[in-house]
This record gives C-alpha cells, sequence and structure tokens, in this order.
C-alpha cells in the first residue's frame, strides 16, 4: 500500500453512494477499504441499472464501479450470531467504521456506538443519514432528489421557479461523502493526540445546505429568497451561457476590467451607463444577453473563443462526457484509471480528483484497485483477522 493512509483500515458497511463515495475517497489515499456486503445481493447499486456490462451470469452495474473502487468485499448475513461475530472483530482491528443505515438500525443489530468503542476505543466511525440522526425527522429515508428538493437545490436550479430541477449527478449524495470523508480524516488527526475515536455525523440535507454558499446568505443576510435565473448568474453579468451560430458558448465577465475587455468584441460600447458596473449589469441583465447574442448569433463558436481567448475573457464551450474523457488536459491530469477487473478485464474509470506533489497519477496510491465482484476477498479477509 501507498498514500498517507496506507496505514488506516475502513470498515464500510454503507451502500448506495453517500457512504460508498466518502470510504473510497479515503481508499484513493492509501487506506485499506473493507466493505461488507449482504450475502448474495451485495450493495443495492450492484442491481441499479441499465447499464450493465459483462457476462450474464456476472455482469456489474456501471453504477456501482462508479464508487467502489480501491475496495475489498466480504460478505456477511449480520442478521446471523456468526456474522455479528465476524464483523465484531472487523470492527476491533479498523480505525474507521462508515455506515450509513437508517438511524437505529445498527443499534439493533447490536452495535450501538457504546458498543464499538468498547470493541475498539480508538474507532472513528461516519454516520451518514438523509435528515441528521436527531431532530424531528431524523427518522426519514434520504434519497438523493427528495434531499435536492427538500434542501432547497432544486429551487435554486432550473430555467425558471415554476420549473425545478434537480443537478445531473447525485449531488446531495456526494457532498455528504466528500464532507464525511473530509470528518474522518479530521478525527483521525485528533485521535493522533487522544488516543480515543469518535463519532462523525452528516447528512445529505446538512452537504447541501453547506454548498449554498452565497445563495444561503442572501436568504439569512440579506432577506432575499433566491430564484433560479437558468444558465445565468444571479449577481454577476454577463456570466453564462450565450448562443452563437451553432453552439453556445460560457462566458464569464466578473470584473469591471474584463467587462472593458469583453464589450468591443460585441459591438457595445463599456462606458454605457446601462452596463458600465456589474449592478447596472445585473439591473439590465436581459437586455445585456439579447445584444450579446445577437452578435454571437453571426458567427460560430469556436471563432468566438478563439475572440475571447484573445482578448483575455474566460470563456468555453459545453462538453459531451464522451469529448470530456477524450479531452487532452483530462487526460493530463490523472483523471481516467486503467484497473483490471475480477471479471471484465481491463476497464477504464474516472479517477480521484486529487493529485499529490507532481505524481503523474491521482490520489495518493500509484496502484489502484478495480471494484470488487460480491465476496470476492472473503477468504483473504478472514484469513487476515486470524493472523
Amino acid at each position: 500500500m501507498s498514500g498517507p493512509l496506507s496505514d488506516v483500515v475502513v470498515l464500510d458497511l454503507s451502500r448506495a453512494l453517500a457512504g460508498p463515495h466518502a470510504a473510497m475517497m479515503l481508499g484513493d489515499m492509501g487506506a485499506r477499504v473493507i466493505k461488507v456486503e449482504q450475502p448474495g445481493r451485495g450493495d443495492d447499486t450492484r442491481g441499479w441499472g441499465p447499464p450493465f456490462v459483462g457476462p450474464e451470469e456476472s455482469r456489474e452495474s456501471t453504477y456501482f464501479l462508479s464508487c467502489n473502487r480501491n475496495k475489498e468485499s466480504i460478505t456477511l448475513d449480520l442478521k446471523s450470531d456468526s456474522g455479528r461475530e465476524v464483523l465484531a472483530r472487523l470492527a476491533g482491528r479498523a480505525d474507521v467504521l462508515v455506515e450509513n443505515f437508517r438511524p437505529g438500525v445498527l443499534d439493533r443489530l447490536g452495535f450501538t456506538v457504546e458498543r464499538l468503542h468498547e470493541l475498539n476505543p480508538g474507532l472513528v466511525v461516519l454516520s451518514i443519514s438523509g435528515f441528521g440522526h436527531d431532530g424531528p425527522e431524523g427518522g426519514r429515508a434520504g434519497y438523493d432528489q427528495i434531499a435536492q428538493g427538500e434542501a432547497g437545490l432544486m429551487s435554486l436550479t432550473g430555467p425558471s421557479p415554476q420549473e425545478p430541477t434537480r443537478v445531473g449527478v447525485p449531488i446531495g449524495d456526494l457532498l455528504a461523502g466528500m464532507y464525511g470523508a473530509y470528518g474522518v480524516v479530521a478525527a483521525l488527526h485528533e485521535r493522533a493526540r487522544t488516543g480515543r475515536g469518535r463519532v462523525v455525523r452528516t447528512s445529505l440535507l446538512a452537504g447541501i445546505v453547506g454548498v449554498h454558499a452565497f445563495q444561503g446568505t442572501r436568504w439569512t443576510v440579506a432577506g432575499e429568497v433566491p430564484q433560479p435565473t437558468g444558465n445565468h448568474h444571479p449577481s454577476i453579468s454577463p456570466y453564462g451561457l450565450f448562443r452563437t451560430a451553432d453552439a453556445p458558448v460560457q462566458v464569464s465577465v466578473g470584473s469591471d476590467g474584463l467587462w472593458r475587455a469583453f464589450a468591443p468584441l460585441v459591438g457595445l460600447d463599456a462606458a454605457d451607463p446601462r452596463f458600465a458596473a456589474n449592478t447596472d449589469r445585473v439591473a439590465h441583465r436581459q437586455e445585456l444577453i439579447d445584444a450579446i447574442e445577437a452578435v454571437f448569433a453571426t458567427e460560430p463558436a469556436e471563432v468566438w473563443l478563439g475572440r475571447l481567448a484573445a482578448a483575455g475573457v474566460p470563456a468555453g464551450k459545453v462538453r459531451t462526457l464522451d469529448d470530456v474523457y477524450q479531452w487532452e488536459q483530462t487526460i493530463s491530469q490523472g483523471l481516467l484509471l486503467d484497473v483490471e477487473h475480477a471479471t471484465l478485464g481491463r476497464v477504464t474509470l474516472p479517477g480521484p480528483p486529487l493529485r499529490l506533489d507532481d505524481a503523474p497519477y491521482a490520489g495518493g496510491r500509484e496502484t489502484h484497485l478495480a471494484p470488487p465482484t460480491l465476496g470476492q476477498h472473503t477468504d483473504e479477509i478472514l484469513a487476515w483477522l486470524d493472523e
């Protein structure tokens, strides 16, 4: 093992996305991650498709493949005495336990926080829920799109207030996983001083509220309820998606200096009182958008991207995912991993988003593991427990 967390063992009891994503992030940094799955079925995401890949008798869900790299899989029936006995032994050897059961489920299996810390006083427990482990709605099941709506994100997203729109990935799950991994690393750092583990809690609700950013303070400080503004920034203009003769381009004029560089490109007077300052441009946003698109419509996107680049104005195209993964810049950042899967052979996965020092690869480890087949490492893990 290599990486800054190579001395850490993570016991991953989670399923679906939030918990598995957190555990995968720790695995990307070198931790040994042991994923506990239900015999015969495994993580729910093993059945989430299409698409599935591989032969019918051993097909794999691409959803599962997306969030379970750098893990080993053991199957345990946690409703049986023997399964719980093995889990207790695993908890005694682990540094971190990740779970996203509904509140109370792990307790009913006999693994309260008190019991876990009796087994292992230094164990860091990451508990991820839908809406929090307590409070008037703490017991609610957490599903991403429901959380996106309940946590206000859909009210900010889309073309108009009448068309609330979800983000195109399960962002609530992903954010909860990211915040969870961040909390685990902080708790491990504290444990180095105290010798004691603690419980780190987060939720889909917390993850989404945690990224409200300036939209949150618009309400908490200014008393404004934000509304969706489609593909244009609510507080900066021009900043958004603009149509050209053949394809849209994105333009970000984030300062008055950039405005003075941009305005001549589209035949506008930078000192026009309607547009001279950002507050003026926001007040006349639609008028400005119409004026820009009238000029942009005369040339194709590549021509405008060239002109904008030459003027030093930030701009870009809207890429499809096939284009993103073939883009040389994506490849140069180590964001694609080739791994050897037990049944699929060599497959390419989206990779970790972090690079350490000047390493040509992403993540904290030189060699990455393919997502495991169900129970692939059961015998190896049981042998390790007997060492």
